[in-house]
């Protein structure tokens, strides 16, 4: 069962192909059926809690992303990522602070489930670093050239037969699965070649998908 297989992926006893790490750094964070992640007294931390528990893995594992990041080479940036052209004009670079998230925990679930639904812009966690005291994820991912302008009736018809019902605007609800997808305006979904290819995803999971 599709459920069964998600939650075995969330919570590291599938392997996956492009996320070991991703499973890896989830598994440390603890896995929980709830977003946060749970302290001894059964409270949950507050996301800066979590940071420095991050910070403290990274530091032990020596998970910094240590090479330059050539600021010529950014081709967007918005409220939660900053998106950098590599040399070879092949992949893309993106450095995410998590914003959208209310813990560090969700959003490894969310590139988790990205590269499960999406494996041709499955993303690689390449290493951390930080920027004005900001704590950013940096996570490699093939670069799709836009071919042609994205219809989104295309985008909805694609989810809908794939079980995502559009809720409101560009947000999809999965009630099987109990899975949020949100954001897919004509800018994280490209054509190349009459194909849809979903390049930046926000996936929330809800307490259905541990039923």
């Amino acid at each position: 069962m599709l459920k069964y297989e998600l939650q075995n992926i969330i919570s590291g006893k599938s392997k996956t192909s492009s996320g070991n790490l991703i499973q890896t750094i989830t598994c440390h964070l603890g896995t929980s059926k709830e977003s946060g992640i749970e302290t001894k007294e059964g409270k949950y931390a507050t996301k800066d809690e979590e940071t420095q528990k991050l910070i403290c893995f990274i530091n032990q594992e020596y998970l910094w992303y240590n090479k330059d990041i050539n600021e010529s080479n950014k081709i967007g940036e918005g409220a939660e990522q900053k998106v950098y052209l590599c040399d070879d004009k092949l992949s893309v670079i993106k450095l995410n602070d998590s914003i959208f998230y209310l813990s560090w925990l969700d959003y490894f679930h969310n590139l988790l489930l990205h590269n499960y639904f999406f494996p041709d812009t499955s993303y690689e966690l390449i290493g951390f670093t930080i920027i004005d005291n900001v704590l950013y994820a940096v996570v490699k991912q093939f670069f799709i050239h836009s071919t042609e302008m994205t219809n989104l009736n295309h985008v909805k018809d694609f989810l809908k037969m794939n079980g995502f019902e559009n809720k409101k605007n560009n947000d999809y609800f999965n009630n099987e699965l109990g899975i949020i997808l949100e954001d897919l305006h004509d800018e994280n979904v490209i054509i190349n070649n009459e194909t849809l290819f979903f390049i930046d995803t926000v996936f929330y999971l809800t307490k259905e998908i541990y039923k």
